[in-house]
């Protein structure tokens, strides 16, 4: 991700409506990757990695065994049938970790469980259901314990078909050779690629480390749930969406419990949180109301990234001389946003607003991928994928002039359709609930009837 400042110009952000994508771009041109660590393997799930890996040694490190069985020489097993076994000495046991291993010569066979190496002069494993397990019975099930009967390391074994060589014998190096690449620079490690590195014995790797996100909900109104209501009260759902989403994308995400309205409040909350902070989010009072206190409480206290300052690599900005820009983007919902970095290092913040589906969309179309962006993942992994897909509706779709309306959605990839779900209010979060995707109306559309194809995000 380019970390050069955007080339658009920056008006104020209340003297003109912002695009949803120069606002995108701004928030983009202003986040560097996160500097990479060494982190234990658990530790870095989820996070990318900045170095090519490369395999030490084979995996597997030996030739061995795929079934409970026997190691037989493939000439002693010629021809073997349940009429007319082959009858072979067992010179013991190989199980899995085993050292010294017995050698197997003409007419002999060793016990061997899954996993464990070939012994010398084996040339394949014959599953222990093809023979009589040591029993002088029938074709046996399985094989009795160790503990149970360690008469059976020993003794004689009576095989009921033939193996060809190599049979169920998994090669040394079958999966990767030593020098082979195992995970190339940028990968983000899954369990899967997990499991590989310790396979190939890495307890540590070198990763971009996952964002600490900070998510703060502001209103006096705000009561935490759990809590009763009172007159004129609603619980706090913003400050959980928000976390939820922060985690989902990739992040170790910190809530902080609403603040009331009162800027100094918020400021100390804010100033306080940036220890622990790589980007903060903050939900509400970003509009143009007497309590819209998140506009007070950062006008002194954020920067604004500038060509010249932390979006191009210098640390110059007078932090108490500039302030986080609040604009109005030609959106619906999610008009009014804010935008800038605060503090010594220059933390990115995204002020959203505070309806619940305004700030949920304006999370998914900038801090979700501001959040992927200190990942250091590619650009195509930055933004949600979308698809087109036909409007299934009763009737058409209104959305205002000059606005980009977000509408939410249940996709049906089968069909290739979409529908709506709820209406186009910005406090209708059960309707969210129930969908899992965003309908997007450009522009300069009105009216969308049914049948019409729309671009569609996907949000699962």
């Amino acid at each position: 991700m380019s970390s050069s400042a955007p080339q658009h110009p920056r008006p104020a952000g209340g003297h003109r409506l912002w695009s949803v994508d120069e606002h995108l771009a701004d928030v983009l041109g202003a986040v560097r990757p996160l500097e990479p660590i060494e982190l234990q393997l658990l530790d870095a799930q989820g996070c990318v990695l900045v170095e090519d890996v490369t395999v030490p040694v084979a995996l597997p490190p030996f030739d061995n065994s795929s079934m409970d069985g026997y190691a037989v020489r493939t000439a002693d097993v010629q021809g073997a049938s349940e009429e007319f076994p082959a009858v072979l000495t067992v010179v013991g046991d190989v199980a899995a970790g085993s050292g010294e291993l017995p050698t197997v010569g003409p007419g002999e066979a060793a016990r061997i469980m899954t996993g464990a190496p070939l012994p010398p002069g084996a040339e394949a494993v014959v599953p222990v259901e093809w023979t009589d397990g040591g029993t002088g019975g029938g074709a046996a099930a399985g094989m009795t314990p160790a503990s149970a009967a360690p008469e059976q390391s020993g003794g004689e074994v009576r095989v009921h078909r033939a193996a060809e060589a190599r049979a169920h014998v998994r090669a040394r190096g079958s999966d990767v050779q030593a020098g082979d690449l195992a995970l190339a620079a940028g990968t983000v490690l899954g369990p899967p690629q997990i499991a590989l590195l310790a396979a190939i014995g890495r307890g540590t790797v070198r990763v971009r480390p996952r964002p600490r996100v900070v998510v703060l909900s502001t209103g006096s109104e705000l009561v935490q749930p759990g809590e009763p209501l009172t007159a004129g009260t609603i619980y706090d759902s913003n400050s959980f969406a928000l976390a939820a989403a922060a985690r989902d994308a990739g992040a170790i995400a910190y809530r902080v419990g609403a603040v009331a309205d009162d800027a100094d409040t918020l400021r100390s909350t804010i100033e306080d949180q940036l220890i622990r902070a790589d980007l903060l989010v903050t939900t509400g009072g970003v509009s143009v109301g007497a309590y819209d206190v998140v506009k007070e409480a950062l006008s002194s206290v954020g920067s604004v990234p500038s060509p010249g300052s932390a979006a191009s690599g210098e640390d110059d900005v007078d932090v108490d001389a500039t302030r986080i820009d609040f604009r109005k983007l030609a959106m619906q919902p999610g008009k009014p946003q804010g935008f800038g970095t605060i503090g010594p290092d220059h933390t990115p913040l995204l002020a959203l607003p505070g309806n619940p589906v305004s700030s949920y969309v304006s999370f998914e179309l900038f801090v979700r991928p501001a959040i992927r962006a200190l990942m250091g993942l590619p650009e195509s992994e930055v933004r949600r994928p979308s698809v087109r897909a036909v409007l299934k509706a009763d009737k058409a779709l209104g959305s205002p002039a000059g606005r980009r309306q977000f509408l939410r959605g249940k996709y049906d990839a089968e069909s290739g359709t979409v529908s709506p779900v709820g209406g186009s209010g910005s406090h209708l979060i059960a309707a969210l609930a129930h969908a899992d995707s965003l309908m997007v109306v450009p522009e300069d559309v009105t009216s969308v009837e049914p049948g019409t194809e729309l671009e569609v995000v996907l949000l699962g």
